[in-house]
């Protein structure tokens, strides 16, 4: 099979396609042919060693796939081969075929194609686990989401309101505000020509945003706490800004705020039922028509690199997609 193979941990350009053995399924795994991969930032970061896990070398990049089961190891019966699903891999979603513990694989809904599963799982998980387990969240809440239309925020803006909450998006462009704004967002923000701080006032009547959605970390996230109401709740999503900010704590004593980190590939793996129903309520919800992945751009195997790039460099809204296979938009069942 061929797959994108990480040698070192070196620039992201060192990447090259090989053809490479075929995966077997190992007992609790099952081989899923990959139709579509979701392209995520942690990749590049991943194979240039600045990520907060490392793989063992070489390896695969690529943490979310869709495809059709082809094999299954023993002790699996939940999943079948020529099931449709999708996959929290981890890494070799990068490829034509992957082997991934049977725990990290769901079934995908009728109405639902490869190439929005494979854009799906890890920024509505992570969006979901973030509002719902971690911010608690609640209906008439305001919340205010940061880097608003890229792949994690413009599904903390969907689901922000699907929840109830009043929704703030801030990001860079009139474009992407758009985009935001067909999301479900009821105010915008362009912290490009606007002070982010002042339109936090003026939308709030000077009493601050509940819910703090931050998956860009350097500068904005100190101004972001300042606009925390009282009680308020600041999410750590990521760093995309590149820089980890530093944040006063005297900031939080005062309106008794709090900082809440948020890692769902770990809670996954901690609480695997629970979140196996924070998907089931996901699935569900795609099935009823009230979310709809946006998945900006798809390139094939072999244009990995451009497609990783436009992710690293920012220049995406929503979802960019790997289509690994023929049948990437199909949403009927694939023979084994």
């Amino acid at each position: 099979m061929k797959a994108v193979i990480c040698k070192e941990f070196a620039p992201r350009a060192e990447l090259r396609i090989e053809e490479i053995p075929d995966p077997v399924a190992k007992p609790g795994q099952v081989v899923i042919r990959i139709e579509a991969c979701g392209i995520n930032f942690f990749d590049g970061l991943m194979v240039e060693g600045k990520y907060q896990t490392k793989p063992e070398l070489p390896f695969t990049p690529g943490s979310e796939a869709a495809g059709v089961i082809v094999a299954v190891g023993d002790g699996v019966e939940r999943l079948k081969v020529g099931a449709r699903v999708l996959a929290f891999a981890g890494i070799g979603g990068y490829g034509e075929q992957v082997a991934v513990d049977a725990w990290k694989v769901f079934p995908i809904p009728a109405e639902m194609s490869f190439v929005e599963a494979a854009g799906f799982l890890i920024t509505y998980a992570t969006s979901h686990h973030a509002l719902k387990d971690r911010a608690q969240i609640k209906p008439g809440e305001t919340l205010l989401v940061l880097g608003a239309a890229g792949g994690v925020g413009l599904t903390a803006v969907e689901l922000g309101k699907q929840m109830g909450a009043r929704v703030i998006a801030a990001a860079s462009s009139e474009e992407k505000l758009a985009l935001c704004r067909e999301y479900g967002a009821d105010e915008t923000i362009n912290y490009s020509t606007e002070d982010l701080r002042q339109r936090l006032k003026e939308l709030t009547d000077g009493q601050g945003v509940d819910v703090v959605y931050d998956p860009v970390g350097g500068g904005m996230t100190e101004t972001a706490v300042r606009g925390l109401a009282l009680f308020g709740r600041l999410l750590v999503i990521g760093f995309a800004a590149g820089d980890i900010p530093k944040i006063a704590l005297n900031l939080l004593l005062l309106k008794q705020s709090a900082l809440i980190g948020v890692f769902w590939g770990a809670y996954a793996r901690s609480a695997p039922e629970k979140n196996a129903e924070n998907i089931g309520e996901l699935m569900d919800w795609f099935a009823k028509g009230k979310l709809r992945p946006h998945i900006s751009a798809e390139y094939p195997l072999d244009r990995f690199a451009e497609a990783l790039d436009v992710v690293m460099e920012r220049a995406v809204k929503g979802k960019v997609v790997l289509v690994t296979g023929k049948s990437g938009h199909s949403k009927e069942g694939v023979p084994a």
